[in-house]
């Protein structure tokens, strides 16, 4: 926490009417700022149940009234060094829709001077005098909490969100994947989440579980060939929060007991030789015979972007929710900026 950011209990003000009736003491009260207000965003363990709960009911009252003022004044900073569509577009038109301005660059390494060989340190202190946040991807693990790190050493206090960083983590995007689940099914609680690929790769299924541990009766099967299983770290996580969890080889095997199957694709990005990715690429398919086998109520979510690991025929189908899924980014995200940025 950023000393002395968050201001003590509320102050109250008394004013002496100048009317020539008989004075009346009239009270206002001074709005306390959010608790997140000036707060980078890193991992997704910096969120707490009362602040998921609290994200979630804005990101439900946007999507009523989608535009304000929150970030009047404010400029918010885009700065992506791995390719993005649904984050930074839907970061871009939160920021748009609560009235801020913004900069950005989409490939930082070609069009900015970390192309030059500027040092990653001293270009995120320069831009980040440009601006009141940083919204940053970077195919380092620990780049966020780097820049971070760096800028307070220097007493600059601008908010880093970490918009993907390496194979580490993406904690917005596991907000609105929470979010959409309790979109979904109406509850986080008691579900059965099977989370299907490449499952060594993904900072979303990292991110994802974090969250999903902070509740109660949740139960995960994990499927995913040998090489891509997920490290033990994240297994150890699960045994210590009391998360029950199976890991599964097949498919066909386990989408029957799924209230959400979380499907991802392979990351050719994150495969060092390329005869590895293609040899695992095909691993999983999610065919329409495999989706019919679900149970009633069940939704198929993605993180996006889909290549083949599920069959165009499936995105016609009533469980079919990704879209759904991509458009909460931007309710979400208005809800975490309002808070860290908003007045």
């Amino acid at each position: 926490m950023v000393p002395g950011s968050i201001p003590g209990a509320p102050t109250t003000f008394l004013t002496l009417s100048v009317l020539p009736f008989p004075r009346v003491l009239q009270h206002t009260e001074r709005k306390m700022p959010h608790r997140l207000r000036g707060q980078s965003i890193i991992w997704s363990q910096d969120f707490d149940m009362p602040l998921l709960d609290e994200i979630f009911e804005r990101a439900d009252k946007f999507k009523e009234a989608p535009r304000s003022g929150a970030l009047k004044d404010k400029r918010v900073i885009s700065l992506f060094f791995e390719k993005s569509t649904r984050t930074r577009m839907s970061f871009e038109a939160a920021v748009d829709d609560l009235g801020g301005s913004r900069i950005s660059t989409e490939d930082a390494m070609q069009f900015s001077s970390f192309g030059k060989g500027e040092p990653f340190e001293e270009g995120i202190q320069v831009i980040a005098a440009y601006g009141d946040a940083i919204i940053l991807r970077h195919p380092a693990d620990d780049a966020a909490m780097l820049a971070r790190d760096y800028l307070q050493s220097f007493n600059v206090w601008v908010p880093i969100i970490n918009a993907g960083c390496g194979k580490a983590q993406h904690p917005t995007q596991s907000l609105l994947d929470l979010y959409t689940i309790r979109d979904l099914r109406k509850r986080i609680e008691n579900l059965t989440i099977v989370i299907v690929g490449d499952l060594k790769h993904s900072r979303v299924v990292r991110s994802l579980i974090y969250l999903l541990g902070k509740y109660s009766g949740i139960r995960i099967i994990l499927v995913a060939p040998w090489e891509l299983t997920i490290g033990h770290n994240m297994l150890a996580y699960m045994r210590r929060h009391g998360v029950e969890f199976v890991q599964a080889p097949d498919l066909a095997e386990v989408i029957g007991e799924a209230d959400i199957v979380y499907m991802t694709r392979v990351q050719k990005e994150r495969f060092s030789d390329p005869t590895e990715y293609e040899r695992l690429k095909h691993s999983y398919r999610l065919t329409v015979a495999l989706a019919e086998k679900m149970r009633t109520g069940a939704f198929i979510m993605h993180p996006l972007p889909r290549v083949d690991e599920i069959d165009e025929e499936v995105s016609r189908m009533p469980q079919a929710s990704w879209i759904h899924q991509s458009n909460n980014g931007v309710p979400v995200r208005k809800a975490l900026l309002e808070m860290i940025l908003g007045e």
